[in-house]
């Protein structure tokens, strides 16, 4: 089934030279050269996958991703893939804290971008569902089929990244993971030495699922090794 993107990029040189290139590769990717325009195709047809530049001259990138992060139902959770030309760190991690799933910073190799879109993807719909798709731990409920988390009856506002870390971890409840076995876990990219991005995501995890994050009972930190999800929980 051919799985369909929306690429929001003002610099429409660049939309077609990638829309070309994925096109070749089986993907339907439509164009928005704004930010509210980028909104009302999501909305109208909601896609597999959004490639989303954070500099648009409209709407800014990050502003753009909060407001679909605030949308209704399962366009909440539509994987967002942002695009940036900035160099600092920060872009990223705030990025990645509004609820971005990747980033990939300019310029870029059309085959990166495109080995990031299908790694995205794949962590979303990838692999046989198990016999039973509810893990329950205490208050914590995940349901692997309809990708829901619950505490304590009330529903857990996660990316699709996020909820895919957070099954990787409370899968192997226990266990300690180094952050590489992690990402392995969930099939994406290898995580660079120094790339911090995946603290960042457990923080969002922690905030949404613990009591108190700043004092996590369930998603614990072993100092220089990785993190471990705890068996025993309220």
């Amino acid at each position: 089934m051919t799985q369909h993107l929306l690429m929001i990029e003002d610099d429409t040189r660049l939309a077609a030279m990638v829309g070309e290139y994925l096109g070749q590769s089986g993907f339907l990717v439509r164009h928005a050269d704004d930010g509210h325009g980028g909104l009302a195709a999501l909305q109208a047809t909601p896609p597999d996958l959004v490639i989303l530049d954070l500099m648009l001259p409209d709407l800014d990138g990050l502003e753009l991703c909060r407001r679909i992060r605030a949308l209704p139902g399962a366009l909440a959770q539509v994987p967002v893939l942002m695009l940036t030309a900035k160099g600092d760190p920060m872009e990223r991690i705030i990025g990645l804290e509004i609820g971005a799933d990747d980033y990939l910073p300019k310029p870029f190799e059309p085959r990166e971008l495109l080995a990031r879109i299908r790694a995205v993807l794949r962590r979303r719909g990838e692999g046989a569902p198990p016999s039973d798709p509810h893990l329950r731990f205490g208050t914590l409920e995940i349901d692997r089929d309809a990708r829901t988390v619950v505490v304590a009856g009330q529903t857990c506002d996660l990316t699709a990244y996020q909820f895919d870390l957070l099954v990787a971890l409370a899968e192997r409840a226990g266990r300690v993971l180094t952050r590489d076995q992690i990402m392995e876990a969930v099939r994406g990219r290898e995580l660079d030495a120094f790339d911090r991005s995946i603290d960042v995501h457990m923080g969002r995890i922690r905030a949404a699922i613990e009591r108190d994050a700043k004092n996590p009972k369930r998603i614990l930190t072993v100092r220089g090794v990785g993190y471990v999800f705890a068996r025993q929980q309220d």
